[in-house]
């Protein structure tokens, strides 16, 4: 049985992937700040006739990363693939946001991943395979106005995994990113809660040459092909998935 661990696996795009992988075949760890949504996404993965577990555990927290990997191992065997898909952000311009809140989106978006990744990937070297897959953003591509140090993270997690891929493909592991582009999720809809918001997600819907905002299962086919043997030869690339918002040559 192949195993995958989804960080962030609770709701959103994470939900979708952990779903999507369930169907491909893979037993899957949902991870997720909030425990209670981790087991009911592990619960419809079950109740499918598939194999999950779902546990709590916070990504700026290597010790719990740790504890939470080894209670996956122990529950479905050897993790074959790693989704690092946990995210935080809020709107704020970077002449207004304090250092707490930086702070808070690097913990999350930057160290999270770094955290996830060194949990599972001593195991991947020693067993000579696994693969590795980051959610960035088309925000750490291009920029994003009021999300400037999500960006600054976001684009860290691709260099990261660039390097990374160099490091580890010896190793039979491959390490890619995927960055979607606008997603209807709750974490936008809270990111753009705030004021001015609303306009700026019209300038996005107005702005994507596809019409609309993405959807969560409109990311996750992505992901279960780079971690499919058909992506065996794919490594350090990064895919865009943003409705043709953003188009790089």
């Amino acid at each position: 049985m192949r195993v995958a661990v989804v960080t962030g696996g609770g709701r959103g795009i994470g939900r979708a992937i952990a779903l999507a992988l369930a169907h491909d075949g893979w037993a899957v760890g949902v991870l997720d700040l909030a425990g209670e949504s981790a087991s009911a996404v592990a619960q419809e993965i079950t109740t499918a006739g598939g194999q999950a577990v779902g546990l709590a555990a916070d990504v700026t927290d290597l010790p719990a990363m740790l504890a939470a990997c080894d209670a996956v191992e122990q529950a479905l065997g050897p993790i074959g693939a790693l989704v690092n898909n946990a995210g935080w952000d809020t709107l704020a311009r970077f002449a207004d946001g304090p250092p707490d809140l930086w702070d808070r989106v690097i913990d999350v978006n930057l160290k999270g991943p770094l955290n996830a990744t060194y949990a599972v990937l001593p195991h991947m070297i020693a067993r000579g395979a696994g693969r590795v897959v980051s959610i960035s953003s088309d925000a750490g591509r291009v920029g994003s106005s009021g999300e400037a140090v999500y960006s600054g993270c976001k684009a860290g997690v691709i260099g990261f995994s660039k390097a990374l891929a160099r490091e580890v493909a010896r190793h039979g592991i491959t390490v890619n990113c995927v960055c979607p582009g606008p997603t209807e999720t709750a974490m936008l809809a809270s990111v753009m809660s705030g004021e001015g918001g609303e306009k700026v997600l019209a300038g996005m819907r107005r702005a994507i040459p596809l019409g609309r905002l993405g959807q969560p299962e409109d990311i996750a086919p992505a992901v279960v092909y780079l971690l499919s043997d058909g992506a065996a030869y794919v490594t350090g690339q990064v895919l865009s998935i943003s409705g043709g918002l953003t188009m790089h040559g």
